[in-house]
């Protein structure tokens, strides 16, 4: 996930499409994702293996590295990947591998592993959970209204258009489970203008088109608030659970739920074809770090995760999101949950009529048949589940100090700043630094997703030693960070074209065939560790946003998810509770990172605020 969300059009390089509607208007005009030299992929992977292992395992994967060179394996299995780029029938060569690899054919759980949240401020004009739930729905609605007719105004990156294919992602969809791979189901928005609200585990239809008229935000409050009073005080049979079951188990019970009862397909099919979601818990979350994880996985009995799209309302009034993330990669949804929390706060909403119309239907309830053995497998989901979340920490830190407005004034990439405040965080604690991933977006090519930008580099490392190094000068450490953020940052210039070391290794790897012996380069130890993601870290920022975050990708490393405010930096930190790195317990250990990353912002803070100052002495 990246940052950069530009609404405003400049005009780009990129040639007009006229024939296309406005959302779409440069998507055929694209460049198709490159295959980067294998010479530059080569000596770039060297690099970035070099600065996390050790003097002989480095050795031996130089050793692999020169075999995969000069034997003609790698050009052998590189002329095969130009081969399938250069097709005319494949739009972007490493879309459907990817997919399948990281998405579909990933049979944990996608709640904590794959699903993400964001969590909203509070607004402050409504308290009540129906009239906090019809003002998100009207305004996501609103936002619908633009992708659908394709009139949304695609995002830029320094002033050229970004893919805005995913976006057909967004509404009306649904994850399926099915073995080995899932798939994902678009419905005809035309035709499914219905959202989902689940009570009390509780599935209920709301139609948010009554003769031919959208409901209106008080309509809409209504409905909401006739769900909250039909699903009374009793919970229902979590069905929603089956859906943070394993994928295999929950393939499974999907179609023994379909065998079940004839009814039950249409049942699911009203879920699964709904626009979105919207999940009135009753829960009154009161801390960040309740907040966020409440939506992050809440009890995992009131939401439906194969739903791209879970709105999330408390009983006090706070809000969030839960992604599903398989189709679509968080810039996206960003920039719906901007939309939404931002146009509510400045009122530029049409909520349309404050009468309600009499003849409204109540909210269709979804009544699902089951029997003995549906009931058991909901009850083991459920516990699965628990068991899952109880092994599971998150925290937030809200660091007040300072944000982007000031890192500015350091005369720093905000970006590569934060990246190196997490480095120094991780040296405290670990005495070390390890594999690391920053989520680079590849979106100004034709259906691009994301890209490993590795923040770990010989300058990183070295920026970290000088830091706790009692005997390092001022101008030393200034002079090692400075040196890190600009590798760093061209690190993630080179990813941002798609010029990055991960996805060319991995498709070079997808353009073995079965027969072959798998080349020493993907054998060797390093392979494997350089991208084992001790911390996998990504920013979106949003200052209507409170929280947002995902899971670790490893049971000895952090999720680190990071937003740059104007003037505050939070950092989202998820990870295993007591985590174990390399044989060592670190007990409370989500939490004492945490405490490392406020040190490191401090001793960062203060160390370019002394050259700030000495500036404005000269």
């Amino acid at each position: 996930m990246r940052r950069g969300l530009a609404s405003a059009a400049p005009l780009p390089k990129t040639p007009l499409d006229t024939s296309a509607p406005p959302m779409l208007r440069y998507q055929n005009n694209l460049p198709k994702l490159p295959v980067p030299a294998l010479s530059a992929t080569m000596q770039k992977y060297l690099k970035t293996v070099k600065a996390v292992s050790g003097e002989e395992e480095y050795k031996r994967t130089e050793e692999a590295v020169k075999e995969f060179q000069t034997s003609g394996v790698g050009a052998k299995l590189q002329e095969r990947l130009v081969k399938h780029a250069s097709n005319p029938a494949v739009v972007n060569w490493l879309e459907d591998w990817w997919l399948e690899a990281a998405y579909m054919g990933y049979r944990d759980p996608v709640v904590i592993y794959v699903s993400y949240f964001f969590y909203y401020k509070d607004d402050k004009l409504r308290k009540a959970p129906a009239q906090r739930a019809a003002a998100i729905t009207t305004a996501a609605l609103e936002f619908k209204k633009q992708v659908v007719e394709k009139t949304l105004e695609p995002e830029y990156a320094k002033g050229e258009p970004m893919c805005m294919d995913s976006y057909k992602y967004m509404f009306n969809n649904c994850r399926i489970p099915q073995k080995p791979a899932d798939i994902e189901v678009a419905y005809d928005p035309a035709k499914h203008s219905h959202v989902v609200a689940i009570r009390k585990n509780k599935f209920y239809v709301i139609d948010t088109v009554h003769e031919g008229q959208q409901l209106s935000t008080k309509e809409l409050e209504q409905q909401f608030q006739r769900v909250i009073d039909a699903a009374g005080n009793d919970k229902g049979a979590a069905v929603g659970a089956l859906t943070t079951e394993n994928r295999d188990k929950w393939t499974d019970y999907r179609e023994a739920l379909i065998a079940a009862n004839p009814e039950n397909k249409q049942l699911l099919e009203q879920i699964e074809s709904s626009s979105f979601v919207v999940c009135l818990d009753d829960s009154t979350p009161v801390t960040r770090d309740e907040g966020s994880r409440a939506c992050w996985h809440g009890d995992g009995r009131n939401r439906f995760f194969d739903k791209p799209l879970q709105f999330i309302v408390f009983d006090n009034g706070k809000a969030g999101f839960n992604g599903e993330h398989s189709c679509m990669d968080g810039t996206a949804t960003c920039r719906l949950n901007e939309y939404v929390t931002d146009s509510l706060a400045r009122n530029t909403v049409d909520h349309g009529s404050a009468n309600v119309r009499s003849n409204l239907p109540a909210p269709c309830p979804i009544e699902f048949k089951l029997n003995d053995s549906l009931k058991q497998s909901i009850q083991s989901a459920e516990s699965n589940f628990d068991a899952l979340i109880g092994k599971h920490d998150l925290t937030v830190l809200a660091y007040q100090g300072y944000g982007k407005n000031q890192i500015k004034k350091f005369k720093s990439s905000p970006d590569g700043f934060t990246q190196m405040v997490i480095q120094l965080a991780y040296y405290k604690m670990f005495g070390t630094n390890r594999p690391t991933y920053e989520s680079a977006q590849t979106r100004k090519f034709q259906r691009g997703r994301t890209e490993t930008a590795r923040t770990v580099t010989e300058e990183s490392v070295a920026f970290c030693k000088t830091m706790e190094d009692v005997n390092a000068s001022r101008e030393d450490k200034i002079a090692a960070f400075r040196a890190a953020v600009k590798t760093q940052g061209a690190y993630m210039a080179d990813c941002v074209n798609a010029h990055g070391v991960d996805r060319h290794l991995f498709g070079l790897k997808k353009s073995l065939q079965a027969s072959e012996e798998v080349p020493e380069l993907f054998k060797d130890p390093n392979y494997a560790y350089s991208q084992h993601w001790y911390l996998s870290t990504s920013q979106l920022s949003s200052e209507h946003f409170d929280g947002y975050g995902w899971g670790q990708v490893v049971n000895d490393g952090f999720g680190v998810a990071y937003m740059i405010k104007k003037n505050a930096l939070q950092f989202n930190v998820a990870s295993v509770k007591d985590l174990e790195v390399h044989g060592k317990q670190y007990v409370n250990g989500t939490h004492h990172f945490k405490q490392a990353l406020e040190d490191a912002a401090n001793e960062l803070g203060e160390l370019l605020s002394s050259e700030v100052a000495a500036e404005a002495k000269l």
